[in-house]
């Protein structure tokens, strides 16, 4: 699967670098890009489950079109699900960062509810700060540089934001860890609220409903799977869906796409390569 990876991120004109160890921060994931095609690369962004924060920096030019059609330019803040979203762009060079929900808030300093389905600028949700890191990561000498200095400003937004509340954490977590097959109306009693208490609290702090953050998580799943090139039989029985219809139809409700054109374009191979596992970055 990994050489795979690689073909499809040569083929799509994407080089990645990654850092060699997980970030100090739980619930933070880093990665870098670098566009080196001769013209305009478009594509998909799926959705995932995380919070996707994108510093774009250099010369070249980003854009990115959320599910409704409303466009951003440069660097932007994409809230969880945001549908068949599309990116374009021209000697792109940016940072990716992927948050979980749990801690969008702290780092962020907006709730994951206020972002869900959208796509907005990253300067209205950081204001003058987003321009600042995004000279810094443009003056850096190289990826290793760039992920100190992100690295540095994510940890110190993280240590004196707001947290979530504990058992809101520890559904979120019950869920990724299922892969979302865990029964969503046990987990009050779990934590021990009521189910109202539960599906209020995780919704405004999460930013989607529990069955909702269920079901996408299971799909992030199932739709790297397939791209893995399993079958989707074989994917729906193990995924927790009823059949192969029933994954048929989540996969074109997040993407837009059947599933046979989600697992065979590049996206999902660039994907898996950026956050598979950590090591040597591949490019400055």
């Amino acid at each position: 699967m990994r050489s795979t990876a690689h073909e499809h991120a040569a083929a799509a004109g994407w080089d990645v670098a990654k850092p060699p160890s997980p970030s100090r921060t739980p619930g933070v994931r880093i990665a870098g890009f670098r566009n080196r095609s001769a013209g305009p690369v478009e594509g998909p962004l799926f959705p995932h489950p995380a919070v996707t924060l994108v510093v774009a920096f250099g010369e070249g030019s980003l854009a990115v079109a959320d599910a409704g059609g409303r466009h951003q330019g440069g660097s932007f803040v994409a809230g969880l699900v945001t549908g068949a979203a599309r990116m374009r762009g021209e000697k792109v060079r940016c940072l990716e960062v992927r948050l979980s929900p749990v801690v969008t808030r702290a780092v962020l300093g907006a709730c994951p509810s206020e972002l869900a389905g959208v796509v907005v600028a990253l300067d209205d949700v950081w204001g003058r700060d987003a321009a600042r890191i995004q000279e810094q990561l443009g003056d850096a000498a190289s990826w290793q540089d760039r992920f100190a200095l992100a690295e540095a400003s994510l940890a110190r937004r993280a240590e004196t934001g707001p947290s979530v509340d504990p058992e809101v954490a520890w559904a979120w977590d019950r869920i990724t860890v299922s892969h979302g097959r865990v029964r969503v109306d046990e987990l009050a009693a779990e934590v021990g609220w009521s189910r109202k208490r539960l599906w209020s609290r995780f919704g405004s702090q999460i930013g989607l409903p529990p069955k909702r953050a269920a079901r996408l998580v299971r799909f992030d799943h199932a739709v790297h799977r397939l791209a893995a090139g399993e079958g989707p039989a074989r994917v729906a029985a193990e995924g927790g869906y009823v059949d192969q219809s029933h994954l048929h139809r989540d996969v074109v409700a997040f993407t837009g796409v059947t599933p046979t054109t989600a697992a065979g374009g590049s996206g999902l191979a660039v994907d898996d390569l950026a956050w598979a596992k950590h090591g040597v970055s591949e490019t400055d």
